[in-house]
């Protein structure tokens, strides 16, 4: 049997655990070949004081995918984060169709947005270019606010199921096959995913207990599980299941720290979520 290839595109924040110093170890850990496209290079991640260093790597993109084209290389599957530019967009639009296997699947995490308003630097049309790839994906991994912002709706903090059914239904327009929707509480103290299929018209919710502390970097952490998980052979609704699980436990882990606010401490479970993986296997 052959062991499945991940490509991961997103930026390498130097120091601060998200992007791809988390999706690399995260997905290698569950036991995945990983390679990566680095879009940029930042110091730190941008919650950090005025200061952080950024290198755009946007030019680089094409010429690596054009040796990859002269070596044959193809992936199981193509797993996207944070992007910084419509161009990227395209690009990766274009990757997917020179190194995508046949059947591999195309995951994408349209990191832009959180709060109910977009990330800095990013201009008020790249919701729609990045609607443009979630067309292509086979899952995609929004939280509500990216969900709203790709479909016109308006973001509210106070909702109940009609309204995460109709976001969903939305999302699936843009034309993915399957959404898991993060973020999604109707209780107080739960919070968790909705799961859509769009071809069945089905969904199916999975909650964990709501901690309370804000971290960093959580949506690259359940992202990453989620990909290593589905690729290992889990269901997606199993792999959703799996990666709110371990980002809660990655968020349990740090809560006794103050001075570590910039991202959670997801290290130390990875043996947990190695194991839980290798029992897919069994």
């Amino acid at each position: 049997m052959k062991d499945p290839k991940v490509l991961t595109i997103q930026d390498l924040s130097c120091y601060g655990q998200c992007s791809l110093t988390v999706a690399l170890p995260i997905i290698s850990a569950c036991g995945l070949e990983t390679a990566v496209i680095p879009t940029a290079v930042l110091s730190t991640h941008t919650a950090f004081k005025a200061g952080w260093t950024f290198r755009d790597l946007t030019d680089d993109i094409a010429p690596i995918s054009d040796h990859w084209v002269k070596e044959a290389l193809k992936f199981d599957c193509i797993y996207t984060g944070y992007l910084g530019s419509p161009r990227q967009v395209d690009l990766i639009l274009s990757i997917i169709d020179r190194h995508l296997a046949n059947d591999g699947a195309v995951i994408v995490d349209p990191a832009m947005a959180d709060g109910g308003k977009l990330y800095a630097g990013f201009a008020e049309d790249f919701p729609s270019h990045m609607a443009r790839l979630c067309a292509a994906a086979d899952i995609i991994l929004p939280n509500i606010t990216e969900a709203c912002l790709m479909t016109g709706t308006e973001f509210r903090t106070e909702y109940g199921v009609d309204y995460i059914e109709s976001l969903l239904r939305k999302l699936a327009k843009l034309g993915c096959r399957n959404v898991v929707l993060t973020g999604v509480s109707f209780e107080e103290d739960k919070l968790g995913v909705a799961v859509y299929d769009c071809a069945k018209q089905e969904t199916a919710y999975y909650f964990n207990p709501k901690l309370p502390r804000m971290s960093h970097g959580t949506g690259d952490v359940y992202a990453s599980s989620f990909t290593g998980a589905y690729m290992r052979g889990a269901s997606i609704f199993d792999s959703a299941a799996i990666a709110a699980d371990y980002t809660v436990e990655t968020i349990r882990l740090t809560m006794d720290d103050d001075s570590h606010w910039y991202g959670v401490k997801f290290e130390k479970a990875l043996p947990s979520l190695a194991h839980r993986i290798a029992q897919l296997t069994e």
